[in-house]
């Protein structure tokens, strides 16, 4: 495990710097983490380990945007006490949160508590267009898991986990099973699991549990041919993959060529290239599709809460109509009697379960088929959702669909 991390007398006047350099742009960059890491990175006074509590500190202001923003235009001082405060306590910070934010009380983990402290709002660290579309989110228990960082979820695959936990043990990390989901543990998030020996042999995948559980969920057959029609970098394709068991066989599409480059390297690693195709679908119908939709993303705040101040409700009803499309898409290639799966990493209804509602209307041959197990989602319309405070993962929405064997 990386050592503590000394504090420097320049460090807030660094930080400073970059929070400046980025303000102008982080109510409308959706890529702003490349923009600091590009920062970062050109500037002489941040080596490796610098880097690294330029991001945790940079991040922290940007979770607490509302709430920092305007100390920005102050004088030095309260500004960079507030971040040191609010700033996950690691290894990485603990030098500088001593130094700057020594002297208040330990930071606490609710909301309410840390808004009391510093005067603000606590609602303020959620953007106020969420109400309409998932007010659940600011309950205080949803609200205060959306602010958390998130784990490192991986999956376990194949033989040797005895010997892949060891050897994260060696680096010290703390190692948490699931208890969901057998295979599933929880890591440190500043675990460079790819690093590892276990990464490079297959036998693990970094995969977000609430991920992990949307094909858990569905409670899938051995075998079969199935398409995965917005395939990405294949953490699900992989999943299903080693779901269906060695009869089945896996179909992954997207628009991005870069993507289905990296998910073949992926495949072949942890053994599944005869199981994973990456090509067009043409016109297979297949035992079951995976529409895993392009989406706000608002699940996946704990882990790029700069996409809170980017994305607006204009771009989540425009996700909606896309995905939709999608989806109908993706019901073409089902064979009668096959299974249609749709997910996102969204927590709006009109991400999730409007565009079921939407899609069953008009649809009449399609219709919801039953959960294998709920792991703790709610349901939403015909679908679950599974919040990042009930598993400590990102946010997913998940339906389940059969054709009609007859249609």
């Amino acid at each position: 495990m990386t050592g503590e991390h000394r504090f420097y007398p320049g460090q807030p006047r660094l930080l400073r710097e970059l929070l400046l350099q980025l303000q102008p742009h982080w109510r409308s960059d959706a890529a702003l983490p490349a923009r600091l890491e590009a920062l970062l990175r050109r500037d002489r006074r941040c080596g490796s380990r610098d880097r690294r509590l330029y991001r945790e500190l940079v991040y922290t202001t940007i979770r607490y945007l509302p709430w920092l923003e305007p100390l920005l235009a102050a004088p030095p001082g309260p500004l960079e006490k507030a971040v040191a405060w609010l700033a996950a306590d690691t290894p990485g910070t603990r030098g500088f949160r001593q130094a700057l934010a020594g002297d208040w009380p330990p930071c606490p983990p609710d909301i309410g508590a840390k808004a009391a402290q510093l005067a603000v709002d606590p609602d303020a660290v959620l953007p106020a267009w969420l109400r309409s579309e998932c007010p659940e989110a600011f309950q205080p228990a949803q609200r205060d898991a959306l602010l958390r960082r998130a784990p490192l979820w991986i999956r376990l695959q194949g033989s040797g986990a005895a010997a892949t936990l060891a050897e994260f043990g060696r680096h010290g990390w703390t190692v948490r099973p699931s208890d969901l989901l057998p295979g599933a543990f929880a890591l440190p998030p500043e675990a460079d699991v790819t690093a590892t020996e276990a990464y490079a042999e297959g036998r693990v995948e970094i995969q977000d549990l609430g991920s992990q559980l949307i094909l858990a969920a569905i409670g899938l057959e051995p075998g079969g041919h199935w398409l995965d029609a917005c395939a990405g970098a294949g953490g699900k394709a992989l999943q299903l993959a080693a779901l269906l068991g060695p009869a089945g066989r896996v179909d992954a599409d997207d628009i991005r060529p870069a993507a289905l480059v990296e998910l073949a390297h992926r495949a072949t690693r942890a053994g599944l290239r005869d199981r994973i195709a990456c090509r067009p679908p043409g016109d297979t119908l297949y035992d079951g599709v995976l529409v895993d939709a392009p989406c706000s993303g608002s699940g996946t705040w704990r882990r790029s809460p700069h996409l809170k101040w980017t994305t607006t409700l204009a771009q989540v009803e425009a996700c909606g109509r896309r995905q939709e499309a999608l989806l109908r898409a993706g019901a073409g290639q089902v064979r009668p009697g096959g299974r249609l799966v749709y997910a996102t990493c969204s927590l709006c209804q009109r991400e999730n379960e409007a565009v079921i509602r939407h899609f069953l209307a008009a649809r009449p041959d399609f219709a919801p088929a039953p959960f294998a197990r709920a792991f703790r989602g709610e349901p939403r319309g015909d679908g679950l959702l599974f919040w990042p405070a009930s598993h400590d993962g990102d946010g997913f929405f998940v339906a389940s669909l059969r054709r009609h064997p007859d249609k």
